[in-house]
């Protein structure tokens, strides 16, 4: 997967579509996000630069309620890849 400002701003549609809000705050985040689940509200160290970012993103997506059918075509397409390397990930 590329590392670029598109292949994040992917991961985030992906993440709105499940009505989750991305925010980039500061703070002492140790695995450099935080999740507020009942209120679906992900929310990500502000100095991370580009690649942490995507990287972070595509750890936790895979751990979230995502609804797939709210998702469009492409959303779908780019959550299953993450879904797939998760699992490639998981088994190594």
């Amino acid at each position: 997967m590329k590392l670029t400002q598109s292949t994040l701003d992917k991961l985030e549609d992906i993440l709105s579509e499940s009505e989750f809000v991305v925010r980039y705050e500061r703070g002492n985040f140790q695995s450099g996000w935080c999740l507020l689940e009942a209120k679906k509200i992900v929310v990500l160290n502000k100095f991370l630069n580009l690649e942490a970012r995507i990287n972070t993103l595509l750890e936790l997506i895979p751990q979230l309620d995502i609804d797939f059918d709210k998702l469009t075509q492409s959303s779908q397409k780019l959550y299953e890849e993450v879904q797939k390397l998760s699992l490639t990930e998981a088994s190594v």
